[in-house]
């Protein structure tokens, strides 16, 4: 089976890092109309970005599909420089650059019913130049070819798994050392914990504690491993592929160590970090309310500073929480609160290093001041959602985050990266887990006297699947390295979570569709998969935040 680009005298790196030049400029010319729409006397409006919202979140499309291809572009280049780019990995750079390039010169889906065209961003001209270009013409073309979609499937038929390329010999081991974890002891229980609503198993958990995913990123002198964002995300990818639930289980790990390690004070850095790197100390993030959603700035749940009868002082809470993930089994709540009531917006927030026990006895929340109750949901399980009322519950003063009121919206912004990024990973492993379960399908479902996975819009949807998992895969890795490099990484990690998120919902209404009757089926897993896909977009900051942010730090 031969495509345009298998042959000798092609320079297929070459080609596409001309194509990914030319998409660069393209993006520079969007941002220079874009800005001239948002900006007045050289800074952003908000109210005209607001005004013109969709041509700002298109901007942040185009760059993240830039992003994306550049990424693709080094990881295809440094396997080359190992002599380890194969056939597989050529046809799926090819495949990808061919079809993001010609969704930036027609149009990007921001979601099933939003396009970001061209001639929403006055880029009528620009993108008709683009599209001429002599590389971008050539991938595009090779890229609409179905002998090249039909050469992807059939090689990941054919059992090829394309190289991810860590660069790092020991995260290539902690990968296949959790992708073996995962095929034998999540994976298979996997649908029964979702059906029954059931929440993740304790043994698990504290076998994954031993393991150190719950401080992969923390500090030795703090009780973690060192390894870095990278890690997480090769972790959290590998548990999420196996259930989404255990591959979240580390997030609010991760979010209470960073806050703790950044802004703590040395008596709760030795007081906490220790536990909740081993497992020992479960934590759930408590930051969302009823009326505020991704508005933290409207956040009312306050804490009053009050001297006990004993002479002790404690914080007593006051308010109501929604979406706590994993609540009535935490140890530790992250609980960020009012603590100055005349202080508007952001100021006068705090984080409260809030202890409780966990549920006994059929009581949720067995505390003092607090109750609450489950939040039942479609898919996300095995930790379970919760709401939380707060009625006096005591906190004490010394466990207030670092030692200073007013602080907690900065605090908390220091984890944004790293939580993004994390959801990223999360929603490659979901995706992979969709592309997986459809390929295996295919080649077993036969109809009308042949496996399904030889008709076209099956092997298609099969290639192209491949093609945006490893995208999305390698603008989580930049994300990640930037993060461990120490610079700052906002709009990196926020690229990854709108793309991850993107692609683990179209692979996984793929992998159904490809199922067809049996894909809406509750027996069959991929049911599943449709249900914690949808999520991702939401959670850590909606698509349309995430956008808003990307686009606001390119445009400025």
């Amino acid at each position: 089976m031969q495509h345009a680009l298998q042959t000798e005298a092609f320079n297929l790196l070459d080609c596409a890092g001309r194509a990914e030049r030319a998409a660069s400029n393209y993006l520079e010319t969007a941002l220079n109309a874009t800005r001239a729409r948002v900006a007045r006397a050289g800074s952003l409006d908000s109210k005209l970005f607001d005004i013109h919202q969709h041509a700002a979140h298109g901007v942040a499309w185009i760059a993240t599909y830039v992003e994306a291809m550049r990424q693709m572009l080094a990881w295809a280049q440094a396997l080359d420089r190992q002599r380890q780019l194969r056939e597989c990995e050529r046809s799926i750079l090819t495949l990808l650059f061919g079809e993001y390039l010609a969704q930036l010169c027609g149009g990007i889906p921001m979601s099933q019913l939003e396009v970001a065209r061209p001639g929403d961003l006055g880029l009528h001209s620009a993108a008709a130049q683009l599209g001429v270009d002599a590389a971008v013409a050539t991938l595009v073309k090779a890229a609409l070819e179905p002998a090249l979609r039909r050469q992807v499937a059939e090689l990941l038929a054919q059992g090829e798994r394309p190289r991810f390329h860590l660069g790092d010999e020991s995260l290539e081991l902690i990968h296949e050392q959790f992708r073996r974890l995962s095929d034998v002891k999540i994976a298979p229980y996997a649908h029964g914990w979702h059906l029954d609503n059931a929440l993740i198993p304790l043994p698990l958990i504290e076998e994954l504690g031993e393991m150190g995913v719950f401080g992969l990123a923390l500090a030795h002198e703090h009780g973690g491993s060192g390894l870095g964002k990278l890690a997480v995300c090769v972790v959290s990818e590998e548990l999420s592929r196996a259930y989404i639930g255990v591959g979240s289980l580390a997030t609010r790990s991760e979010i209470a160590c960073e806050l703790i390690a950044i802004s703590g004070t040395p008596g709760q850095q030795r007081h906490f970090l220790p536990g909740l790197a081993s497992g020992a100390i479960i934590p759930t993030a408590v930051f969302t309310e009823p009326d505020t959603g991704s508005d933290l700035a409207s956040i009312k749940t306050r804490a009053e500073l009050v001297t006990r009868a004993d002479g002790s002082r404690v914080w007593r809470v006051f308010g109501a929480k929604t979406w706590i993930t994993h609540a009535a089994r935490a140890d530790l709540m992250t609980l960020l609160v009012r603590t100055d009531p005349n202080a508007s917006g952001y100021r006068g927030l705090s984080i409260l290093l809030a202890e409780k026990p966990r549920e006994c006895d059929g009581v949720l929340f067995p505390a003092p001041g607090m109750s609450g109750s489950e939040i039942h949901v479609l898919g996300y399980r095995g930790m379970r959602e919760y709401e939380i009322a707060f009625d006096g519950f005591e906190v004490p003063e010394a466990h207030l985050l670092g030692g200073v009121p007013g602080e907690g919206f900065k605090q908390l912004m220091q984890t944004f990266e790293g939580a993004r990024i994390q959801t990223g990973a999360r929603a490659v492993g979901v995706a992979q887990n969709a592309l997986e379960l459809a390929l295996r399908y295919s080649l077993e479902r036969r109809q009308f006297g042949r496996r399904i996975f030889e008709f076209p819009r099956v092997h298609e949807k099969l290639a192209m699947m491949a093609g945006e998992v490893m995208a999305a895969r390698q603008l989580n890795y930049f994300a990640a390295r930037s993060k461990d490099s120490g610079t700052r990484c906002d709009v990196q990690a926020g690229m990854a979570k709108l793309l991850g998120a993107r692609v683990a919902w179209a692979c996984a209404d793929a992998a159904v569709q490809i199922h067809g009757g049996n894909g809406f089926a509750l027996e069959y897993p991929v049911s599943r998969l449709l249900c914690d896909a949808r999520v991702l977009s939401i959670f850590e900051g909606a698509a349309e935040i995430q956008a808003g942010i990307i686009a606001r730090a390119l445009l400025a």
